[in-house]
């Protein structure tokens, strides 16, 4: 989707400070909040491309104006109720006040210690792939009013395609529960004045990682 998250290739919102030595948490409910989406996204109440259609979903202002794990948290309270696992007066409460939907499995102390609490996201092919690398591609102008992983700076430009990764869920279904779709995954380079036009540094190129439904062959100009 189009919002105020799809910042690639955008100016004007200051400089980028890094933080010298920062910690992976600035407070411990940061740890707690994302324990709490690795187990709901293991326990099957959502996948992370809900998640992420969440956190798109927020109003521009509260995106801005918000850190990287309060948008997390409201992304989860949003998910909570519109998942069926909870209700709005439950949030509101800080505790239950009826019994929840019961999920598919409950995360453990061994299924963390195993490393299982994200899955894999490669899938069987459902067919050829439709590109290789060298060949030419147009990222497609899309602009889908739901999920997707598709950058607007990329759409509508030729690039190349690098590498391929084989089939992998494809996020545009997966984030409003329509399905894994497995779909070839390719990483695609964009030389930088064709997307930043001709006083853009010859010498930069992006490379991103773009599905087959977000590609076309490119025109033939010879």
């Amino acid at each position: 989707m189009d919002g105020i998250h799809d910042l690639g290739g955008m100016d004007g919102f200051g400089r980028i400070d890094a933080e010298p030595d920062e910690p992976v948490f600035h407070a411990a409910w940061e740890g707690r909040v994302m324990a709490m989406q690795r187990a709901m996204m293991y326990a099957g109440a959502w996948n992370i491309d809900m998640l992420r259609y969440a956190q798109e979903r927020l109003p521009p202002r509260v995106y801005l104006g918000v850190s990287y794990y309060e948008r997390w948290t409201l992304a989860t309270e949003s998910s909570v109720v519109e998942r069926g696992c909870g209700d709005s007066d439950e949030l509101a409460a800080g505790h239950a006040l009826r019994p929840g939907r019961p999920l598919a499995r409950t995360l453990t102390a061994a299924a963390v210690a195993e490393g299982l609490i994200r899955g894999g996201f490669e899938r069987a092919a459902p067919g050829p792939a439709r590109f290789a690398p060298g060949d030419r591609v147009r990222a497609k102008n899309i602009h889908p009013p739901t999920h997707t992983r598709l950058p607007r700076y990329a759409r509508g430009h030729v690039g190349t395609v690098e590498r391929l990764h084989g089939c992998h869920v494809f996020p545009d279904t997966a984030a409003i529960d329509r399905g894994e779709d497995p779909q070839w995954l390719y990483t695609v380079r964009f030389d930088g004045p064709e997307l930043w036009g001709p006083d853009s540094d010859p010498t930069v190129s992006v490379s991103i990682e773009a599905f087959e439904p977000y590609l076309e062959p490119a025109p033939d100009h010879s």
